[in-house]
């Protein structure tokens, strides 16, 4: 293994795996982890044969959340400095929810504050049932501010109002009562199982459908449904049945074939 602090693969039927490598700081943020991480994301999400991100860690941790070194510097930072330093993780968070293809985490760990983040900003998130998981801020003086929008919408208001309050470490079946987590398994080889079959099915799906799909889910999250939203997601319909990606997908539905997306 590199010993870059996130290394990338990419599979020849299009899976990109990005990899936390510092396990032995259990895989925990610093200032060129989360800058890495953040150009990583943003090139993933234009790179052509990019089919599927994994975002995956090295090592008994997924991600211990902020490095105590990172902290022992943040202490003598500016306000501005501060500003600078969370405005990156904002970018590095923004750039994996805003990937076009299906991101999955692949949690074989503990993941606590920025790495509970993390796993909440991906479209999919598996979990080993040994994994444990924290919003730790609050006993630091501290408050998960920038991580928060991804783990509200991942948790929901009511939980988010006990474990950022709380700081509390609670397990995988919490995480999973509370949709952080999708799916539970028993040890990292049921882990590799699960992300096998998942990608199966992803990769059976038309992208440019997913990306669209990844997209209409922000536009109509949270608004009435009122002439206005009726009107634009027929509009949005309306157009995608015109694609050649559409077309394709029927006419092989129809056809009894598997559409030209699918390699499975």
């Amino acid at each position: 293994m590199s010993e870059e602090s996130a290394v990338l693969h990419f599979s020849t039927d299009g899976i990109a795996t990005v990899t936390l490598n510092r396990p032995e700081v259990h895989n925990a943020f610093d200032e060129e982890l989360i800058e890495r991480l953040g150009d990583m994301f943003a090139d993933l999400a234009h790179q052509e044969g990019v089919r599927a991100v994994v975002v995956a860690a090295a090592g008994k941790s997924y991600c211990a959340g902020a490095d105590l070194n990172w902290m022992k510097r943040a202490a003598g930072f500016t306000e501005e400095d501060n500003r600078e330093d969370a405005l990156a993780l904002g970018r590095m968070l923004k750039n994996l929810q805003d990937i076009p293809k299906p991101t999955i985490a692949l949690v074989q760990g503990a993941a606590y504050g920025g790495g509970l983040g993390l796993v909440a900003a991906c479209d999919i998130a598996i979990g080993v049932r040994a994994a444990k998981f924290c919003l730790s801020e609050v006993k630091l003086g501290l408050l998960p501010a920038v991580i928060s929008p991804y783990v509200v919408e991942a948790i929901g208001v009511r939980a988010a109002r006990r474990y950022f309050l709380t700081a509390e470490v609670f397990d995988a079946e919490a995480a999973f009562h509370h949709g952080l987590l999708h799916e539970l398994v028993e040890d990292v080889h049921d882990l590799a199982q699960a992300r096998d079959r998942i990608l199966k099915q992803v990769m059976a799906n038309a992208p440019d459908a997913m990306a669209d799909s990844k997209n209409l889910i922000y536009t109509v999250a949270n608004r009435p449904i009122d002439q206005a939203l009726i009107n634009e997601t027929a509009d949005r319909i309306a157009a995608r049945r015109k694609t050649d990606e559409a077309k394709e997908g029927i006419s092989a539905f129809l056809e009894k074939r598997k559409a030209s997306w699918n390699n499975n």
